[in-house]
């Protein structure tokens, strides 16, 4: 049984994991961490993980940029590996998390739905196949209530296309200042940001007289709510080292 802590507990995203824990017989939820510390299960909720007691086995967390800090210093002084599923975070906080993971276990990606990350896999198989003589544009949408534009995940798999592609590509965001053709070595990227779009993305390569598009749609967060707990199943007990949704994949 993997004790599991959530930050943001009382948050949209805390609620659902807590619920999908409730309905598994491999961990349960022995805490939350929140600003708001209304009970929402049958655990306590803390203002900050150093509250805590007792360290649980494993971290997720769904709270916001401005926790990353604390987070990371309490899962680093208390040896808790930590799945790291917020978005929005700055370079500079992407690169404190890489430099977290050498003294700890983490689950970093932009992204914690499998059906997602198979996506970046069958967009990279495509550009290699494609030989980079299509034309690459991203498009995500959103809901209204999301703060980052672009996505993470249409980030992530901008910067996995231009790393199959010699990292020589660089990105434009939205076109309407942009007077003159479009080069090759351009990856656009567009954001919709409108009612109550759990999250949608088009990788679109256009070439000479065809299209390919590779399509995923979420209907819901619990698709996004699954992938951290088994990330975070799978991260407990883990040395410490960076792990993203390929290494959870390739252990399945």
């Amino acid at each position: 049984m993997v004790n599991i802590a959530i930050t943001g507990a009382n948050g949209k995203m805390g609620r659902v994991i807590t619920r999908l824990i409730e309905g598994r017989d491999d961990c349960c939820v022995m805490a939350g961490i929140d600003i708001n510390t209304d009970k929402n299960g049958d655990f306590p909720i803390y203002k900050t993980p150093f509250d805590m007691p007792t360290p649980p086995d494993v971290i997720i967390d769904f709270s916001h940029p401005s926790a990353l800090e604390g987070l990371l210093s309490y899962c680093t002084m208390n040896s808790v590996p930590v799945v790291v599923a917020t978005t929005g975070y700055t370079d500079d906080q992407v690169a404190e998390i890489k430099k977290t993971a050498e003294q700890i276990p983490v689950f970093f990606t932009f992204n914690m739905s499998l059906g997602i990350n198979l996506l970046v896999e069958l967009s990279k198989r495509a550009v290699n196949v494609l030989g980079g003589q299509f034309d690459i544009e991203i498009v995500e949408k959103h809901h209204n209530l999301k703060k980052d534009a672009p996505s993470g995940t249409a980030i992530m798999i901008a910067e996995a296309l231009n790393n199959e592609l010699g990292n020589k590509m660089h990105y434009v965001y939205d076109r309407h200042s942009v007077r003159k053709p479009r080069e090759a070595t351009e990856i656009g990227m567009h954001s919709i940001r409108g009612g109550t779009i759990v999250g949608e993305h088009d990788i679109i390569f256009a070439g000479h007289d065809e299209v390919i598009t590779l399509s995923h749609s979420a209907a819901s967060k619990e698709v996004f709510a699954n992938g951290s707990i088994n990330a975070a199943i799978f991260l407990a007990g883990k040395e410490a080292g960076l792990y993203d949704m390929s290494d959870l994949l390739a252990a399945q």
